[in-house]
């Protein structure tokens, strides 16, 4: 049973006013993700962690469980601070270091993927179940990545930063263009780091220019 499914039960054996004080203190820890292009966890989630479609995510959910892809709006790392590079190894930025979501770090080349133009305009949506003040940044990863080797720092080349953009239908709408000279399958990392916390959020968007 998830943690949702136990909350229900709990309801109903100590009262609805209880029930409810719970889900709103839940909701004060769930954050968000990639929406557009869509992130490996975000993705899984939407195909349904009890029964996903997509090989890659029937491989992250057999190696992590169902619990990480209902979570999809929690990879994060509370007390990051900016500190990135030092906190999350490589081979597990998708993770952002955490075992609970180790199956989003799976180096495969059959990911669920959205196209994206190359060198275009682009609104990137961030959604948002809680959202925060704080920066974004944008990275791709280099020419010549191979998506059957594990992710690491030195493979993301930053192309888009922003700091508060809007917030519009329950997703942070973040304008910028696409980056130049690629084609093929890629990985769009995004970093989401609150600026009234040290709290971090990280996802992995897998594409195809």
């Amino acid at each position: 049973m998830t943690i949702q499914g136990n909350v229900v039960k709990l309801a109903l054996l100590i009262g609805a006013p209880i029930f409810a004080a719970t889900i709103v203190a839940a909701d004060a820890y769930a954050h968000g993700s990639m929406e557009a292009p869509l992130s490996r966890v975000y993705g899984c989630r939407l195909e349904n962690p009890e029964s996903p479609k997509s090989a890659a995510c029937k491989a992250a959910i057999a190696l992590g469980g169902t619990q990480a892809a209902y979570d999809w709006n929690e990879v994060n790392i509370p007390n990051a601070a900016g500190n990135h590079r030092g906190l999350i190894p490589d081979g597990k930025l998708c993770s952002a270091g955490r075992d609970k979501y180790k199956g989003f770090d799976l180096a495969r080349s059959d990911w669920p993927a959205t196209n994206l133009p190359s060198n275009a305009s682009y609104t990137f949506r961030y959604k948002a179940t809680a959202p925060h003040r704080g920066a974004f940044e944008l990275y791709v990863t280099r020419n010549g990545y191979n998506p059957s080797q594990p992710l690491r720092w030195a493979d993301l080349e930053r192309f888009h930063t922003v700091t508060d953009p809007a917030l519009s239908n329950g997703a942070y709408q973040i304008p910028a263009r696409t980056p130049s000279g690629k084609s093929g399958r890629h990985i769009i990392y995004a970093i989401w780091q609150r600026s009234d916390s040290p709290e971090a959020f990280y996802s992995c968007s897998d594409v195809i220019f």
